[in-house]
């Protein structure tokens, strides 16, 4: 597995989203390598990890990157966010976590109103197989939709998404999976890690007020709404992001 090192200072591991690598966070790379020394995962199946063939399933990636970098502060943005929870929840070297536009339940349900129906990432498998490149250019839209910079936004996801290679079909599939079936929510109240969670207002994909709902359940949790954030808010809105990040880690001691 691809885990690009930058910087120097406390370690902070980053974990991308679906479809895309670690080359995704650059805008924080560029504010934050003078401050951190920043671990950029690529995930199995994604950019410089396309033939990894570590099983695209949280335990086996999170033994895998842990093994591979020193304690540090995980933080995961959307899919990644499941990944950098469940390190959190596992596994005594992360200081604390860091959720990005990520909960730890993606899929709605009675007690969870604000998340998606199971139906559209079903509907995204399905559409992977008949048009492969046009179901990810309509996930990415996704992303930058309502963004106050989503024309900028979607570019920078376009750039991205072919710069390392694109992802490999499998690895899509297995992350729509995880997106799909992963209910996280039981490890909030016993996390043993400070965590802060970073939400969109503007998000479609994961509303500001189901991070609100997780974070209610997680002690030594902070939570911050970037005003006209979307889906990748530290794409449009890096300063702001960086910023929460630096004072986060800050006060971590």
């Amino acid at each position: 597995m691809q885990i690009e090192v930058v910087g120097q200072g406390p370690a902070l591991v980053l974990i991308h989203g679906w479809a895309l690598h670690g080359g995704v966070f650059a805008p924080l790379v560029e504010r934050l390598a003078d401050r951190f020394q920043l671990h950029l995962v690529d995930l199995p199946g994604h950019g410089a990890s396309r033939d990894d063939a570590t099983p695209l399933r949280l335990p086996y990636v999170v033994n895998a990157i842990a093994a591979a970098t020193p304690p540090a502060v995980w933080c995961g943005w959307s899919l990644g966010g499941l990944f950098a929870l469940h390190a959190a929840a596992t596994l005594p070297q992360v200081r604390a976590l860091v959720m990005i536009a990520a909960t730890p339940c993606f899929v709605r349900a009675v007690d969870w109103p604000d998340a998606v129906e199971a139906s559209v990432f079903e509907q995204f498998g399905q559409d992977l197989a008949r048009d492969y490149r046009g179901t990810l250019e309509r996930f990415l839209a996704l992303d930058a939709m309502g963004s106050e910079h989503a024309r900028q936004e979607l570019r920078t996801l376009r750039e991205m998404l072919v710069a390392r290679g694109e992802p490999a079909p499998h690895a899509l599939n297995d992350g729509l999976r995880l997106l799909e079936v992963s209910d996280l929510r039981g490890a909030l109240p016993t996390l043993r890690t400070p965590s802060l969670w970073l939400a969109g207002q503007r998000d479609r994909l994961v509303a500001a007020r189901t991070m609100q709902a997780a974070a209610a359940l997680t002690p030594a949790a902070e939570m911050h709404t970037i005003a006209h954030g979307g889906h990748a808010p530290f794409l449009g809105h890096a300063d702001e992001v960086a910023r929460h990040l630096q004072h986060f880690v800050s006060g971590l001691g």
